[in-house]
Parts: C-alpha cells; structure tokens; sequence
C-alpha cells in the first residue's frame, strides 16, 4: 500500500503543507481506516508551501519508520534540493515525479540524482493525462467539461496541443512494430530510463488497462529511442532530455 501525505493543490485549492504533528495525525488515521499495523511506503504529495522546514517534516517520518508504523518514506514533486536536505537526515526511499514523453524536465537532474543515492523513483502521468492515447484528440478536448483542469493546462492548449499530438502520432508506427499500443510505447519510454523503477498509471475502464498493460513487457531497442527522439525534436513537444543514454 502506497499512502501519500499532505495537503495538495496540483490544479488550485489551499497551500500544501507538512506539519510534524500533522504528519503524525494522518499516518494515524490511515492505519485506522486501512485496519493494519504498518504502512509499507508513505510519501510526501507536495513540498510544503507554508513555512515548515523540510527537516522538521522528514524528522517525523523519520519517527514513523522508527517506531514500526511505516517501511519506507518518501516524496513526490521534490527537486533536487530539498531531495539533498531529507537524504542528509535519513535516506530518501522513494521520488514520485511527474514524468511523461512530454515532460521530461526531471530527466535531468532529479533521476540521476536518484540514481546516484539509489532512490526509487515511481514517475506518475507516464501517458500525460491521455495526450499518449490513441483515442486522444483535439476534438475530445474541445468536448472536456468546463470545469475540467486540462481546459486551463498549457499542454491542452495550443501550440503545445499541435505538438503533442504529432508526438503521439509519431509513436504508432512504433507500436505497430512492437504489436502494442502508443499508451504501452509512452509508458514503456519512461521505463527505459536509468533510475526509473516503475510507473503509476491510471484507468477508468478495463479496456484502458488493456491498452497499457503490455508496457511491462516491452523493451525498446536503441533504434526505437533514437527514433522517438528524433520524433520529439521534430514535433518540438514539451522540454527536457530526449532520450536516456
């Protein structure tokens, strides 16, 4: 079981925080309402945005770990900064950052240096929100509810939005050759980097596990990521390294 701590906003609402005392009361609610004695890892959501010095909260997940009611701790959507702070108090088992074929900012720095300290690393929206579907398309975009937080995202928009659907375009080929599909190709993509240790995908449908499951079989070739990069220069879709040595 993988709980995540402190209050979030990835799409509006209050600051995230990550009070000691906090930390402790939710850990204690989630054994509670799961009915166990320990919780195998619990991550930080987001860095705290309220003034709390990220020593005094991984000193309290630091307790956790102690006292036997957690296995492993972790962060999600830290950089390599804050990464160093917690690793100077106890290791950092796992970073759950965003990454996609999209963005691929923390490509480099934050992986590598996960790497190097032997971090695990569990990249989330490996498909981009459904941009790296088949099924995905400008015209369901404009059909998005009004209050849909992908209606007010850069990458749902244009010209970011032409460009990643010639990106997502440029992976069928790929897929063919793979007998798999564009969602298993993207997902497999962020497998293939060094540091990766897996990757958190989401579905709303049996079919949409269909569509992705086989990535934990694929393994792409050198002239496959060599070809995926060359994609992703053309196409000029999002930022960060374009290809994993």
């Amino acid at each position: 079981m993988r709980p995540r701590l402190g209050r979030s906003r990835p799409h509006g609402g209050s600051a995230p925080y990550l009070k000691p005392a906090s930390i402790r009361r939710e850990v204690e609610a989630s054994l509670r309402r799961l009915g166990v004695e320990r919780i195998d890892l619990y991550q930080f959501h987001w860095p705290d945005e309220t003034g709390t010095p990220v020593e005094d909260s991984w000193r309290a997940m630091v307790g956790l770990v102690e006292e036997g009611k957690v296995r492993a701790i972790g962060v999600s959507n830290f950089d390599v900064a804050l990464l160093a702070r917690c690793e100077a108090i106890r290791h950092v088992d796992s970073l759950q950052p965003p990454f996609s074929l999209i963005r691929r900012d923390v490509a480099e720095r934050e992986i590598p240096w996960s790497a190097e300290h032997g971090n695990g690393v569990i990249a989330y929206s490996p498909m981009q929100s459904g941009i790296l579907t088949e099924s995905f398309s400008a015209a369901r975009v404009a059909a998005l509810a009004p209050d849909d937080w992908r209606r007010r995202s850069a990458q749902f928009r244009e010209p970011n939005l032409s460009r990643n659907v010639a990106l997502r375009d440029a992976l069928k080929p790929i897929a063919r050759r793979h007998g798999t599909t564009v969602s298993a190709i993207a997902i497999a993509w962020t497998l293939a980097w060094p540091g990766v240790t897996g990757a958190i995908v989401g579905a709303r449908t049996p079919a949409q596990v269909d569509g992705w499951i086989g990535a934990a079989t694929v393994e792409l070739a050198a002239a496959d990521l060599e070809e995926i990069a060359a994609a992703i220069r053309r196409s000029r879709a999002g930022s960060g390294p374009v290809q994993p040595d």
